[in-house]
This record gives C-alpha cells, sequence and structure tokens, in this order.
C-alpha cells in the first residue's frame, strides 16, 4: 500500500492527503480548481499566507465532494487551454448553484464568462507582461486599493463580449474586461494573475476576496499540520511497517520525519548513493538521520549507476536510467526487509514542482515539461 504526503515547493505542507481532507466541519475552506497552471499551487500559498486554509483539486472533481468539502469560497486556476476547445477542460454548471463566492483567474476568468454565454476567442496580440489596470468599481475586490495598479498579464485568448449577467470593473489598454463582476452573484474574475510577485498588490486582491467576499477569518495556521499528520499517519498505518526512501532533499526528509515521529522504529528509510550526488552529500545524509535516530539503510550503488550511463549523452535517457535503476536497487533492498517481516507501507514525498512539471492523472488539464 503507498502512504504519500505531498508538499509545495517552500516546504509547506500539501492541502490535502490523497483522497482523504483534512477539513473539519469548523474550518473555513477556500477551495482552488485547478486547470492546469503552473502559477496553481502559487495561489493556494498566497492563500494560506492570509492564515486561511486551502485545498487545491483538480477540475473534474465530482460536485458531491464539493458539496462534502463545504468551501466558504472557490477559485478558478489559470490554464493552458483554450475554453473554446472541443476538450477544453471546463466545470459543470450545477456548480454555480452553490451559491458560494467564485473568483476566476485568466482561464477561470474566460470559463466563467463562457459559461454564462459571453464570446472567448484568440486575442489579437498574447499579452504577456505588465500592465496597467485602471479600476472602474473600488467596491469589493478592489476595496483599499489605487485607482491604478500594475498588473501581471499572461494570455493569448479574451473575453470579447462578455454575458449579460456580468458588469466591468476594471480595465487595461488591452483589455476592456481585465475584471468582471456577477451582476447579483458573488463571483469574480480577473484576466491578471494576482498571486504573481509581478503584480504588486495582488495579494491584496486575494486578501478581499477571501475576507470581505467570502467571509473568512485569518484563524488557520501551519503548526497545527504536524499534529493533523500525525493523527493522520497513526490511523493510516496502524501496527504496520513502513519503508520510505530517502534522498536527503526536502520532500522525502520531511515525510520521513513525520512519519518517524509517529511510528518510530517500525519506519525504516533506504538511501541509494548513485555517485551523481555532490561532494560529501552522501554522507551527510547519513550522519544527519541516524543522528536523529532514523532506522537507515544505506546502499552504495555508484558503480552500478555509472555503467548504467556509461556512453548516454540525452538528458532524457539519462534521467530514464536513473529512475529505472533506482527502481531496481530500492525493490533489491525491499525484498532483503521483508524477509524477516512484511512491509505494510511505502511513504513518499512529492514536491510540488515535481508534481508540476511532469503532471498527474489529477492535472489533466496541465503541459508536461518533464
Amino acid at each position: 500500500m503507498l502512504f504519500s504526503i505531498s508538499y509545495p515547493w517552500n516546504g509547506e505542507p500539501p492541502p490535502v492527503f490523497p483522497g482523504v481532507s483534512m477539513v473539519s466541519k469548523r474550518r473555513e475552506t477556500i477551495l482552488v480548481l485547478d486547470f492546469g497552471s503552473q502559477y496553481t499551487q502559487l495561489i493556494a500559498r498566497r492563500i494560506r499566507e492570509q492564515k486561511v486554509y486551502c485545498e487545491i483539486h483538480p477540475f473534474h472533481v465530482p460536485l458531491e465532494r464539493l458539496k462534502d468539502l463545504a468551501p466558504k469560497g472557490l477559485i478558478l486556476s489559470g490554464g493552458p487551454a483554450s475554453v473554446y476547445a472541443t476538450d477544453a477542460p471546463s466545470i459543470p454548471t450545477a456548480l454555480f448553484d452553490f451559491r458560494i463566492p467564485i473568483l476566476g483567474i485568466c482561464y477561470g476568468m474566460q470559463l466563467l464568462a463562457h459559461l454564462f454565454g459571453g464570446k472567448v476567442l484568440p486575442a489579437k496580440g498574447r499579452e504577456y507582461g505588465r500592465a496597467e489596470l485602471q479600476i472602474d468599481d473600488p467596491s469589493d475586490l478592489f476595496a483599499g486599493l489605487d485607482k491604478t495598479l500594475t498588473v501581471w498579464m499572461s494570455h493569448g485568448d479574451q473575453v470579447l463580449e462578455l454575458p449579460n449577467d456580468f458588469v466591468p470593473i476594471a480595465h487595461t489598454d488591452n483589455s476592456p474586461y481585465a475584471t468582471i463582476r456577477h451582476r447579483t452573484k458573488p463571483f469574480y474574475a480577473v484576466q491578471f494573475h494576482p498571486e504573481v510577485a509581478h503584480t504588486p498588490k495582488g495579494v491584496e486582491i486575494l486578501k478581499n476576496f477571501a475576507f470581505k467576499i467570502c467571509g473568512v477569518r485569518p484563524t488557520w495556521d501551519m503548526a497545527s499540520f504536524v499534529q493533523e499528520a500525525v493523527l493522520k499517519i497513526a490511523g493510516e498505518v496502524g501496527k504496520g511497517r513502513v519503508l520510505c526512501a530517502l534522498s536527503g532533499g526536502v520532500d522525502s526528509s520531511v515525510t520521513a520525519l513525520l512519519v518517524h515521529r509517529t511510528i518510530g522504529k517500525a519506519l525504516t528509510c533506504i538511501f541509494v548513493d548513485n555517485g551523481l550526488l555532490r561532494k560529501g552529500e552522501a554522507e551527510q545524509v547519513r550522519h544527519t538521520f541516524e543522528g536523529l535516530g532514523l532506522n537507515l539503510v544505506f546502499v552504495d550503488a555508484r558503480k552500478r549507476f555509472l555503467a548504467k550511463l556509461q556512453g548516454v549523452t540525452d538528458p532524457e535517457e539519462k534521467r530514464r536510467i536513473i529512475g529505472d535503476e533506482f527502481i531496481r536497487v530500492f525493490e533489491e533492498e525491499a525484498a532483503k526487509l521483508s524477509k524477516d517481516a512484511p512491509i505494510d507501507f511505502l511513504t513518499q514525498g512529492t514536491l510540488y514542482p515535481d508534481v508540476i512539471e511532469s503532471t498527474t492523472s489529477d492535472t489533466k488539464a496541465a503541459h508536461k515539461i518533464k
């Protein structure tokens, strides 16, 4: 059985364990629906930085699941697709009957306009970079902000005709509908990216959405995650034995320490020295984790890996060989360990950039980078 924990790039833990929500009925939550943007994780991070609990889910999450999560607000992320394409990622219009606030960002804006009957087409020229946003309605989303803001644009499509139910509340020279709002429902959308640092007041915009529009309170902090993770691990693992592939990086190290804190010596970590590490790194990992009291199996496989890579020059082929050989080595070591008693769980940690760059089955809209 696989027990997995994933972490954003800055070491924060993920919004959820796979298949298990950590949202309590009393926890105020904002959900981000992911349409494949490389900025999706950054949206969630900006919300969490305001002490608001935030989870990321794929755009195709079932409506019943959303009802069960009972979010206080939804954010529709950007994405690489075009809403008018045949296989464009979308959401069921029944979601709008939930009557919870929605903020569409870039692709999320275009999708909202499209689903409500507006017209989205390729722009005359792709807009990428800074733009000056003119605020036409300073209430709600832009409360407390200047009339002119610098924002970051990154889009090739554009809303050319608004749905009847929406009105513009901000514009740029290139985008007459740079920000829109539903006439009667708490649905908002922006063509720019408030989550990136190149939109200096973007965090203020997201705070206005969270606090003024969604009505959440800044009551969540990261300190509670460790306790929740330990309880989750304990409930999942019980008295079972757990195996962890430890690289010494942030992802696997945090995972290993959380599991070790929960079950102690029932966790065994395998570290494979493939001969491609920085000088002294393998010894440092060994010294650190043995010093912390973890069961560590140290495997010196340097000659084996380097022999496999002999004469290979293509970077992607090298990546494939290293990955495949690691699996072979790990399988062999796991088989040795399981002779004494069965291994019940495999635990792993994955940094969010790896998820984004490699794409996953959950993020069907993402474009593969590596």
